[in-house]
């Protein structure tokens, strides 16, 4: 019977470790120095076996920075097909919001880069953590940015399942004319990693959609971090035949 590649036994071993509670979740791996010496191993066979602990979520790794152990299991990926502006614009249906933050605000000039809206202008604050409904998986950190006159949607029992620009077309009349989706890379601070249970400075993919009415105005805008892993944006795209006339 073939043995298994080496840095594979280190992985099960150290994965085993992780998943016993010898090192729990927010804690620091022992260095690589210490790991070669423990397992009797070269530390490129240590960095192999570290590399697939981090491609499958358990670990977090920074250069200078100790390694992390963020998961004891593998997390679930989650993948979305778009093929409409629609599917761009909404969340799998087995998803919901659980909001931190309500609150209202003004628009100031941090905020004007991203609302695309006048200094002092009146806005509605949601700061929400998206769940799969079926294990809880916390998929990503949101920030919406509605017009103040949509704040009472937050009390229809709906309010956690559906996405917040179609209760605002069903509930005021107000249809998207127009809509951007802006998607770039980022890191999560202090605050959102609690949250998210991932690692203070890991990277994060954010998706920012804007929604626009027919006179251009922006009424609602959102602000989305995924943990890495843990989703998947996936748009297919097919090319349309050339009749020539």
């Amino acid at each position: 019977m073939k043995r298994p590649v080496l840095y594979r036994q280190i992985t099960q071993n150290l994965l085993h470790k992780i998943q016993s509670g010898v090192w729990a979740v927010g804690e620091n791996l022992p260095s690589e120095q210490y790991l070669c010496k423990d397992l009797g191993v070269s530390r490129q066979t240590v960095r192999h076996a570290l590399k697939s602990l981090q491609d499958s979520g358990h670990i977090h790794r920074q250069q200078g920075a100790p390694t992390k152990v963020i998961s004891k299991s593998q997390p679930r990926r989650f993948s979305q097909s778009f093929n409409s502006l629609g599917e761009i614009l909404n969340y799998p249906r087995n998803t919901y919001r659980q909001n931190h933050i309500e609150e209202y605000i003004e628009c100031d000039e941090s905020l004007q880069r991203i609302l695309q809206a006048p200094i002092g202008s009146a806005w509605y604050h949601i700061g929400a953590v998206r769940l799969e409904e079926e294990s809880n998986l916390r998929l990503a950190w949101t920030d919406i940015y509605m017009l103040q006159q949509f704040a009472k949607l937050t009390n229809l029992n709906e309010h956690s399942h559906a996405m917040v620009y179609a209760q605002i077309e069903e509930h005021f009349g107000i249809s998207i004319a127009q809509a951007e989706v802006e998607i770039h890379a980022s890191s999560f601070s202090k605050k959102h990693a609690e949250l998210l249970g991932v690692a203070v400075g890991a990277p994060s993919l954010v998706v920012v959609r804007r929604y626009f009415d027919k006179d251009g105005n922006p009424f609602e805008i959102s602000v989305t971090q995924h943990p890495e892993n843990r989703y998947t944006f996936k748009m297919n795209l097919r090319s349309t035949p050339h009749h020539e006339n």
